[in-house]
């Protein structure tokens, strides 16, 4: 027959396990949630579905969070689907950082440019985005849809106009192969150097102009330059 200690030794025993299976549980509970909200963040993202947001948020997602699969955060797919429910709602957060990067150096403010969504340019400006940074900027994305309110806001900004690419592409050769007479204008206007060549190719802007089948552009860009 077990002894009274024997016996009080193997309840204490019993109950441990119980606790830690249930501690395991719970903790295989939490992870489950957590991936749910995961998951439900990055599609709420998408359809602009600012209530499922504002839910997984304030049970703690870390609104920093990168999509697994491009590697983007909430607020640059918010942007590139132009979502902007969402996007108030995560500029709204105060962990928020505004100038966090996805795999291939794309920001919010990079993705707002592209999109042309002038307002969105504004409130990241407001949360204290960097105009310029190292490699691609929102200048050479907004010089390449063309959308010139928005490059009159970052040269007000102090977006650098000769801003190189990793390869030495600048705002001017973007615009130029993009066909964007009105940007490459507003560029030279406001002394973008059109004899710059790029690393990749070694051509200047009117050269990628030419191998963009954009001829027109490169007179434009050597009218610009045998009036100096």
């Amino acid at each position: 027959m077990m002894s009274r200690r024997a016996a009080l030794a193997f309840l204490a025993g019993a109950a441990a396990a119980l606790l830690a299976g249930l501690a395991s549980a719970n903790a295989a509970g939490e992870a489950f949630d957590a991936e749910a909200d995961q998951v439900a963040f990055f599609r709420a993202v998408q359809i602009d579905d600012d209530r499922t947001v504002k839910a997984v948020l304030a049970r703690g997602l870390d609104p920093n969070l990168h999509d697994p699969q491009r590697g983007e955060t909430g607020l640059i797919i918010a942007m590139r689907n132009d979502a902007m429910r969402v996007a108030r709602l995560l500029l709204a957060q105060p962990g928020l950082r505004i100038d966090e990067q996805s795999p291939n150096g794309n920001t919010a403010l990079m993705m707002a440019a592209l999109q042309k969504n002038k307002p969105a340019v504004l409130a990241i400006l407001e949360r204290g985005a960097q105009v310029n940074r190292p490699g691609w900027t929102a200048l050479h994305y907004a010089a390449a849809s063309g959308d010139l309110d928005i490059m009159k806001l970052l040269l007000e900004r102090h977006a650098y106009i000769d801003a190189a690419s990793p390869t030495g592409t600048t705002p001017l050769m973007l615009a130029a192969r993009e066909g964007q007479e009105d940007a490459v204008k507003l560029l030279l206007d406001e002394g973008a150097d059109a004899r710059l060549k790029d690393r990749a190719w070694r051509e200047n802007a009117a050269e990628f102009a030419i191998r963009a089948q954009k001829p027109w552009i490169a007179e434009q860009i050597r009218q610009h330059l045998g009036g100096k």
